[in-house]
């Protein structure tokens, strides 16, 4: 990777103070959730292999202890999975290499100052890796390693591009980019009939603005109305989506907002019983309601983010790529919220694989 210039994480840092003046929190708790897990065994080497194939042959001092810092921007069930995804390869990392590897997982509470605090604080007490969870969180702690060159790993970046977390030597991660197209396709293939599209999407996520600029143009090629509603807490998400509703949409889709996600179990009861489906950028939205998506799986993405973080700590990251694009394809249909909006789904099993969920309360 590049090495990145001052001038280009000034202007990071500047991104990011201005999604803070645009974001509010959504639903989060004041409480920092700690786990921290050790293990002391005594084998030496091992072999760890990464999912693009390449080998990482990983030789490491019996008696080492690597302490990770995994910051979350916020609380809710995609980001939440993440977590407990990583902190559970690190666990196995621990007993497979022999080495002690503590964590501590925290929340930001999608607050800048906040999350700053616990970054600069990491990189202080000498963390040896930054894992944050999703995009403001990851433009933060690249800005507070920027002096120690502390490794940031970041886990589900939907566009590390737009985000600017490219081409700076001692950041890489996982990326959870959205096939905007294909949910699409999934609209029109479950109703051909749709007239008028309803988009719903918070300002202050920077993933937001690719897939919703995707969706304008694949509705617009097709001649299909659509409306804009935009929200950035949880009150005006759920304004946003009632005035969608009047407006006579027949379907809504959200790409992988994490604001829209953290109110979606506040809005998904209404959408259904006007039987308007929503379609999302991740399975979390479809378990708190949504109708469906087309995505990755979290708990991958989360393994595969703590396998990198090993190897940068261990191996360092001069071999390693600006991020790792995971594989999607799997289809995830909430059945209650189809029963409830007496949607058929039956013709995505001609789209991929299939998997049916219940809502949940997390």
């Amino acid at each position: 990777m590049k090495k990145n210039t001052l001038k280009k994480l000034m202007a990071l840092g500047m991104s990011a103070c201005l999604m803070l003046a645009l974001a509010a929190c959504g639903e989060v708790t004041d409480d920092v959730t700690t786990d921290v897990e050790t293990d002391s065994s005594n084998e030496t080497t091992d072999t760890t292999e990464n999912t693009d194939g390449a080998d990482t042959d990983v030789t490491v001092d019996s008696n080492a202890t690597y302490n990770v810092a995994i910051v979350k921007q916020l609380d809710h069930a995609s980001l939440d999975e993440i977590a407990n995804a990583i902190a559970a390869e690190l666990d196995a990392i621990s007993a497979a290499e022999g080495v002690t590897i503590t964590y501590t997982i925290y929340s930001g509470q999608n607050d800048q100052s906040t999350l700053k605090q616990i970054c600069d604080q990491a990189i202080v007490d000498g963390a040896d890796a930054v894992i944050p969870i999703a995009t403001l969180a990851a433009q933060v702690a690249t800005v507070s390693a920027e002096d120690t060159q502390t490794p940031v790993v970041y886990a589900a970046i939907s566009d590390p591009t737009a985000a600017e977390l490219t081409g700076i030597d001692y950041v890489t991660g996982t990326s959870d980019g959205l096939n905007t197209n294909f949910i699409m396709d999934m609209m029109f293939a479950q109703n051909p009939d749709i007239q008028k599209v309803g988009l719903l999407y918070s300002l202050s996520e920077v993933n937001s603005a690719t897939p919703i600029a995707e969706a304008k143009a694949y509705l617009d090629a097709k001649g299909i109305e659509y409306v804009e509603a935009t929200a950035n807490t949880n009150d005006e998400v759920v304004s946003a989506a009632s005035t969608l509703i009047a407006n006579g949409v027949d379907v809504i889709f959200t790409p992988t907002d994490n604001v829209i996600m953290a109110a979606e179990l506040a809005i998904y009861e209404d959408l259904a019983n006007a039987g308007i489906l929503h379609y999302a950028g991740a399975d979390s939205f479809v378990r708190n309601g949504a109708f469906a998506t087309c995505g990755v799986n979290y708990t991958d993405l989360g393994t595969k983010t703590a396998d990198l973080a090993y190897q940068a700590i261990t191996k360092g990251m001069n071999d390693m790529q600006d991020y790792y694009l995971m594989d999607g394809g799997i289809i995830t249909v909430n059945t209650e919220t189809a029963l409830a909006a007496n949607a058929d789904y039956a013709v995505f099993s001609d789209m991929g694989e299939v998997v049916e969920v219940l809502t949940s309360e997390d």
